[in-house]
């Protein structure tokens, strides 16, 4: 079994990669309660407004939104606590010395299962200006529009 058919994607940041210039991409693992496993693994996670912060050489995910599970009867957990995420020593240290120059921030991309554990896509990248995201706008469609010409001219 490849280790692609192990992996579920469970929740994806759309406006992640409209609003930063990604320069570098990490897997870590996330420490969670039972009930909120549950819940992640239902699909009630949302990425939209997270971001990840280094704090005591440990990286911790902010504004991380879980929502409680709908059977937990007293032990729920709180949607919105900060959780910490799991990465290797070496890469702590390389997004310490990435996160200190000016404008570089850590975001989550996507959430997946992989081999039954919940892993965090993060991306280290600096925010896009509007002239920048402007000019990716219109590159998209120059593109759609070069392939509906060309699929005209194919028929």
């Amino acid at each position: 079994m490849t280790a692609e058919s192990r992996t579920k994607q469970i929740a994806y940041n759309k406006k992640a990669r409209h609003n930063i210039e990604i320069e570098d991409e990490y897997e870590a693992g996330i420490v969670l309660k039972g009930t909120e496993v549950k819940s992640v693994r239902a699909g009630k996670i949302s990425l939209k407004e997270a971001f990840a912060k280094i704090k005591n050489n440990e990286v911790f995910v902010y504004n991380l939104h879980i929502a409680p599970y709908t059977h937990a009867y007293f032990d729920n957990h709180e949607p919105m606590r900060p959780r910490k995420l799991l990465l290797n020593r070496r890469e702590i240290k390389k997004l310490i010395g990435k996160t200190s120059e000016k404008g570089c921030t850590l975001v989550p991309l996507k959430a997946y299962l992989k081999n039954g554990r919940v892993k965090i896509g993060l991306a280290l990248g600096k925010g896009k200006k509007i002239h920048d995201k402007r000019m990716e706008i219109k590159e998209r469609e120059v593109k759609r529009e070069l392939a509906r010409t060309m699929k005209k001219f194919r028929q």
